[in-house]
């Protein structure tokens, strides 16, 4: 409920703004316009909903998207995914290549091929440009407005958005930014074929459509969740999902599909979900599945979730119980050592964390999270300038993860660089989507000779970048 207020606040200003703000035709939207817009949009989120960014989270959601873009070809765009802290059911495809998938749809997916599913469904309707072809129709469209109507609609308030939008466009007409059932069945097509291509099955596509269909049969109170609102006709999506899938079988072509292994996704789901959802009534959920069912992969990960449980309580012993357990069913799934280290940390033992995260670094250096977990114990212990190592590769991965850089701040000042840790914190205030705090450190760090050129020459340039987005709004 909090957070809804807060959202409808935040459009709330939007209005007031909307009469200070010069019109933006928006026809024939272009590639840049919408980057510009997607650009915009992201810090919005950002304001409005915690992003969970983080590296393992992040990671596994960028390199599965990654996957899915293999299969199309080059694009114009810089394809980013997020997951979203929200028990809303919900995902969106917002302009420029942002892809948002919210914890409460990620908790309605059994499996991997599912998340595909999904996920690629959403990258169709952004390589299809559907959104930017139904602006297109429009006629002329206050950009502030405009950029507050897609958050609204991504942010779960689409009545409000859409009154915003409907406001501002001449003659009164309204730009549908609903997907309409031609967009749906493009972007199935396209995600069936990918899957396709990607080697994975496609039914997927047919189950979470099944899932959605049965949503919207039981709405409580007629109430439709988010996402079956501005991607309709679950039914009609289902029926031609269906019959791709008939035509599949009558070609008679062999069907030879990746036997998903569902381990980095359970463990993916579950972290997110630690972080989102009740822990009582998580607990309860994988306490039941850890001993109903005879999937074992579900019942094995399973604990794992009880050994996240555990770890929020500062509870470590039962935490490395649980952990050890799922170790004995996956001995060669490397990360759960880095999982480990973790927990190890967390219960003070700081050596043995550190030589298993020296390990992990060694045998896979791009592994972010384990880079991050490395960089976090040797600033616990100390040891600074190998901090700064690791976590500069962190930021180097992951640019718009705002913790490293609170890190780096600290790093700085704890080395005595006070107006070095003033930059780091301009980027952490950024990145966190609280602009005026940034702006300040920023502009203090353009024109501080005390620091290094280069990031002078940055915190410049994101204040350039910063007033040509306000200048569009």
């Amino acid at each position: 409920m909090i957070t809804r207020l807060r959202s409808f606040r935040w459009l709330a200003v939007f209005v007031l703004l909307l009469h200070l703000v010069s019109p933006l035709c928006v026809q024939a939207l272009t590639i840049g316009e919408e980057r510009k817009i997607g650009e915009q949009l992201l810090f919005s989120v950002r304001r409005q909903f915690p992003v969970l960014d983080d590296p393992d989270i992040s990671q596994y959601i960028n390199t599965l998207g990654k996957k899915v873009l293999a299969s199309i070809g080059p694009q114009p765009f810089e394809y980013r995914f997020f997951v979203v802290q929200s028990n809303q059911f919900n995902a969106f495809a917002a302009p420029a290549g942002l892809v948002f998938f919210y914890t409460g749809l990620i908790e309605a997916m059994g499996n991997e091929d599912q998340l595909v599913s999904v996920l690629a469904h959403e990258i169709g309707h952004v390589v299809s440009r559907h959104l930017a072809q139904r602006i297109d129709k429009g006629v002329k469209v206050g950009a502030l407005s405009l950029i507050a109507a897609i958050a609204g609609l991504a942010l779960g308030v689409p009545g409000l958005s859409q009154g915003l939008l409907t406001g501002s466009l001449a003659a009164g007409q309204a730009a549908n930014l609903h997907y309409s059932r031609e967009d749906e069945e493009q972007a199935d097509r396209l995600s069936f074929g990918w899957m396709q291509q990607m080697g994975r099955d496609p039914s997927a596509l047919e189950d979470m459509l099944r899932s959605m269909r049965r949503i919207t049969r039981y709405s409580i109170g007629g109430e439709v969740p988010q996402y079956l609102l501005t991607h309709p006709n679950p039914e009609a999506r289902l029926g031609y999902v269906q019959s791709l899938l008939e035509m599949l079988q009558q070609k008679g072509a062999p069907q030879h599909y990746i036997k998903t292994d569902n381990f980095d996704f359970l463990r993916f789901k579950y972290r997110a979900l630690v972080q989102s959802a009740d822990l009582d009534d998580l607990r309860t959920y994988c306490a039941t599945s850890a001993t109903a069912g005879t999937d074992k992969e579900q019942q094995t990960m399973a604990r794992y979730c009880l050994a996240l449980i555990a770890e929020e309580d500062r509870n470590y012993p039962e935490a490395l119980r649980q952990l050890a357990f799922v170790q004995e069913q996956y001995p060669q799934r490397d990360i759960l050592e880095i999982d480990r280290a973790v927990l190890l940390m967390g219960s003070g033992n700081y050596d043995e964390a550190r030589r298993i995260l020296e390990q992990a670094f060694k045998r896979d250096p791009s592994d972010v999270y384990g880079a991050y977990q490395l960089g976090k114990i040797e600033m616990m212990s100390g040891n600074n300038l190998r901090a700064e190592q690791m976590l500069a590769r962190v930021a180097m991965a992951m640019p718009e993860y705002p913790q490293v850089y609170y890190d780096l701040g600290r790093l700085a000042a704890n080395s005595g660089k006070e107006r070095v840790s003033g930059f780091y914190l301009g980027k952490y205030n950024l990145y966190r989507g609280k602009m005026q705090m940034a702006k300040q450190y920023l502009l203090r760090a353009s024109k501080d000779t005390g620091i290094p050129d280069k990031m002078r020459t940055e915190a410049k340039a994101i204040l350039e970048k910063l007033k040509a987005l306000e200048k569009e709004t």
